[in-house]
């Protein structure tokens, strides 16, 4: 027995120092070189200070901005609680929250009864913390944003595009806009 526990804790021990020490210290190393700010979170920054990160949505209520999908992760965009809601697409309490997402929608975006709604605009994503809208709903909301912001709805639509990601890989998932960064450079438009 002494002659196989010998190896195994050696071995056990090797593979500790190689894969629990020095590949995760090249990993960083090489990350932290290579791609420094994706590694650190892809923080968004504005006037030295951190106020967000491009990669989790936050929460934007007020009509001059644009709004994200809504959020099931904890209060909403909590990073600590990311999940979806997990109602199934027959369950009556999805059902009831989406309607009533779809009538709030049309009302804060001005639309008719019976105007066709971005589905993402009224369900969460799977994560709860998506930082993107549809370039769809960006459009809508475009029309409310430029009209509080007294900003040419020309102008807003030119900020959308410009913040508008395409498909990863040129060919993977659908494009979107971060309403974070859109939000921002908002800010910044005079």
């Amino acid at each position: 027995m002494r002659r196989q526990l010998l190896p195994a804790l050696l071995a056990f021990v090797a593979f500790t120092v190689i894969l629990g020490i020095f590949y995760p210290l090249a990993i960083t190393g090489i990350s932290q070189l290579g791609f420094s700010a994706k590694a650190n979170g892809s923080l968004v920054r504005r006037d030295g200070g951190v106020v967000g990160s491009s990669l989790i949505g936050q929460i934007f209520t007020a009509p001059k901005y644009f709004h994200p999908r809504p959020s099931a992760a904890g209060d909403g965009y909590d990073g600590t609680s990311s999940s979806a809601s997990n109602l199934g697409p027959s369950n009556p309490t999805l059902i009831k929250d989406v309607a009533a997402r779809i009538v709030a929608y049309r009302h804060e975006n001005g639309l008719a009864a019976g105007t066709p709604v971005p589905v993402e605009a009224v369900t969460s994503s799977g994560s709860g913390l998506d930082p993107h809208i549809s370039p769809a709903d960006a459009r809508i909301q475009a029309v409310r944003v430029a009209r509080v912001r007294n900003l040419p709805v020309a102008h807003v639509l030119d900020l959308v595009q410009q913040h508008t990601d395409g498909r990863t890989l040129g060919f993977l998932g659908e494009p979107g806009v971060n309403v974070l960064e859109l939000n921002l450079a908002l800010d910044a438009a005079k």
